[in-house]
């Protein structure tokens, strides 16, 4: 294995872990903290004609206030069905149907259900650093297998040195957005 090789090794590796972080921040944009945010319903599937289709390509979805959310749909016998997918994803809320749009009210959150949130969030950053550790191990095992074949063992080294900071680098990254999640959760 030559040089040129290992960095589009090493490159894939980056990539994956910043997927891993990538996608933690959409699923924590998903966690209600009592503030409406469009992230909150942006994805869930609404059926469009007997096809699954996201909310946000069906509506325009916005915030008149700190804790209400507004979809209006660009069809009106979306209602329904935008109202049904609401229910279904079982967030705790109540759509209201006027007729012109469906409105989501947030409710405050008591403190018992901030700690559930911030939990669940704990469970989510921790899920992305097993997946940060995953690319790591399969990053190492390949730079191991590359020195076993013969690739330089004083560049294995390197690379490995290399990975290790990477996936320190990350880790410390979800921990940060960690916290500045929770801090939002656990703020009234």
């Amino acid at each position: 294995m030559d040089q040129e090789e290992m960095n589009m090794y090493m490159d894939d590796a980056k990539e994956k872990m910043d997927h891993s972080l990538d996608h933690l921040q959409k699923e924590f944009g998903k966690i209600s903290t009592g503030k409406a945010t469009p992230a909150m319903v942006r994805d869930l599937l609404v059926d469009y004609y007997g096809s699954p289709t996201p909310m946000s390509q069906v509506s325009n979805i916005s915030v008149s206030d700190a804790r209400t959310l507004v979809i209006q749909p660009w069809e009106k016998s979306m209602l329904a069905p935008i109202e049904k997918s609401i229910f279904e994803a079982n967030m705790g809320v109540t759509p209201q149907n006027d007729g012109e749009v469906v409105r989501i009210i947030i409710p405050l959150l008591t403190e018992e259900r901030r700690k559930e949130i911030a939990k669940r969030a704990r469970a989510l950053s921790e899920d992305a650093k097993v997946s940060v550790r995953n690319v790591r191990k399969e990053i190492m095992d390949v730079i191991k297998k590359a020195v076993k074949d013969g690739y330089s063992e004083d560049n294995g080294k390197r690379m490995e040195a290399n990975v290790q900071e990477m996936t320190n680098g990350h880790t410390a990254k979800i921990d940060e957005i960690y916290k500045v999640k929770e801090k939002d959760i656990m703020t009234i």
